[in-house]
């Protein structure tokens, strides 16, 4: 057996308490921030307004997908796992609606990725029309995510966010939420059509608690 094993070995009974006889994130919609509401998409209203922001290339650059048709995005609305908004197993995607509360209009969507149980680990990600930049609504809609991860129901100790290294925007949403900057995988993922560099930020519970009750700031 390794270091790594018996250590492993050595921890598994502070580990149980990361195994929950139930786990299940139901939040009670809309999720209200200072200037958005975060809600379940839907596939009346929402499909022509995902499309308009997913279908361009400046939105698509650095994230897994790629510029989509109208009619493609009305069959990921078709598949109830690609917009849920009730997470009750592991590896399973929470996905959401930006709604600006001043006009009603959805601004662009966000993702929580509850990825192991064992860990406490789960993923954020959001995408953001671009006529939408550059006011706050990322890292606001983001915190609120955040809070949701850490105090939803589900046993998250550690959220973290993936991207790109040259998309600099999301970076800066990292930055301003208070997550560190764990890790730069250079050229660790073949993406689009050549090698990128990954840059890991993330957060703990206590540091996210305390970060939003101003201790230490």
């Amino acid at each position: 057996m390794t270091a790594g094993h018996e250590s492993q070995a050595e921890s598994s009974g502070d580990r149980a308490e990361w195994r929950p006889d139930s786990a299940r994130l139901e939040p009670d919609y809309p999720i209200v921030t200072e200037r958005l509401l975060l809600r379940p998409l839907n596939r009346s209203g929402d499909i022509a307004a995902m499309h308009a922001y997913r279908s361009q290339e400046e939105v698509c650059r650095y994230v897994p997908f790629a510029p989509g048709t109208l009619e493609q995005m009305q069959q990921r609305f078709a598949d109830p796992e690609r917009i849920r908004s009730v997470i009750d197993a592991e590896g399973q995607v929470l996905s959401l609606a930006i709604e600006r509360r001043d006009t009603g209009a959805m601004i662009g969507d966000l993702v929580l990725i509850w990825d192991s149980v064992t860990d406490g680990h789960a993923e954020v990600g959001y995408v953001l029309h671009p006529d939408h930049a550059g006011q706050g609504f990322a890292t606001e809609a983001t915190a609120a995510l955040i809070d949701l991860a850490f105090d939803g129901g589900l046993p998250v100790h550690r959220v973290s966010a993936r991207l790109d290294e040259r998309n600099e925007a999301s970076a800066a949403v990292c930055r301003r939420l208070g997550m560190r900057h764990e890790a730069t995988y250079v050229e660790g993922e073949w993406f689009k059509g050549e090698w990128t560099t990954l840059l890991i930020f993330a957060v703990l519970d206590q540091e996210w608690r305390a970060r939003r009750n101003g201790v230490g700031s």
